[in-house]
């Protein structure tokens, strides 16, 4: 039998490509244990750490998004359920964990670095922007109506 490297659906040995996963690499079970990836049927003992955190779903989705392009396993973890948990722990966590196999943390954390610059970037662009636009709608006020 064949693995798919990417999904893990299991083929018949005359088969060449992943119906799902086009372009994926099919291997036997060996080949997916050495890679670190357990084959379907067997318990999974991959070791996840935490690479990153995100204050907002949206922000975790695309770093998950952008790890998984890359091939590297992922899962976001949410790390409290709201603002009661900073009453009663006293410490403010950031909302979601970005786990990775740990194989693969120093890549990841590179990537996800340059993504966070990135969306960063692009928030304080947009900040501008709002700011401007602000500007210029207080400037111009609306026609008074008379009655």
């Amino acid at each position: 039998m064949k693995y798919c490297m990417q999904c893990g659906s299991e083929y018949q040995d005359g088969v060449k490509e992943c119906a799902d996963c086009p372009g994926s690499t099919l291997v036997d079970a060996e080949t997916m244990r050495q890679r670190n990836v357990a084959p379907p049927g067997e318990g999974d003992t991959r070791k996840f750490v935490r690479a990153a955190t995100a204050d907002d779903p949206f922000t975790a989705e695309d770093y998950a998004r952008l790890l998984q392009l890359e091939r590297i396993p992922v899962f976001i973890r949410p790390r409290r359920t709201g603002t009661v948990d900073v009453l009663t722990t006293g410490t403010l966590e950031p909302w979601w964990e970005i786990m990775v196999g740990e194989e693969f943390l120093e890549r990841a954390t590179q990537l996800l670095a340059r993504e966070k610059a990135e969306l960063d970037a692009t928030a304080e662009e947009a900040a501008r922007a709002a700011e401007e636009e602000e500007r210029e709608t207080e400037g111009s006020a609306p026609p008074s109506s008379s009655l």
